[in-house]
């Protein structure tokens, strides 16, 4: 079980930047090839930008041509809710920060293996961390 943090709108407005706002809070969307880490190829992790939670390992992301960062696997399943997205008159699966409940992106199942996951994320949801040598 991930330890929830609940802060109030005001606050997560003073602690993110307008386009993380947009799209943590209020489950926007970067336009495609525009993320800073879409082409990123460093290793390291990858972080909730809203509360830092580890959701993913540069070792599980690859290029899978759709404009943003896609993994194949989060970190630990227990670090990402994935919930039933109706929205814009399709059905997809919404991919969300377990420990702050920001929208990250979404997951489909036309991933490689292991998993046959692509979690296709937002660069404005994200930190990287990169691995010290």
């Amino acid at each position: 079980m991930v330890d929830k943090l609940n802060l109030t709108e005001a606050e997560w407005r003073e602690r993110l930047t307008p386009e993380q706002y947009q799209i943590l809070r209020q489950h926007g969307t970067e336009r495609a090839f525009t993320g800073k880490y879409e082409k990123n190829k460093a290793a390291g992790d990858y972080t909730c930008a809203g509360c830092g939670a580890p959701l993913f390992e540069s070792d599980a992301k690859y290029d899978s041509g759709s404009g943003w960062p896609s993994f194949y696997a989060p970190v630990d399943d227990e670090m990402v809710d994935e919930i039933t997205d109706r929205s814009h008159g399709m059905v997809r699966t919404e991919v969300r920060c377990a420990r702050c409940d920001g929208h990250l992106g979404h997951v489909f199942p036309d991933g490689p293996a292991p998993t046959g996951l692509r979690y296709c994320i937002n660069s404005a949801s994200l930190d990287f961390k990169p691995k010290e040598d």
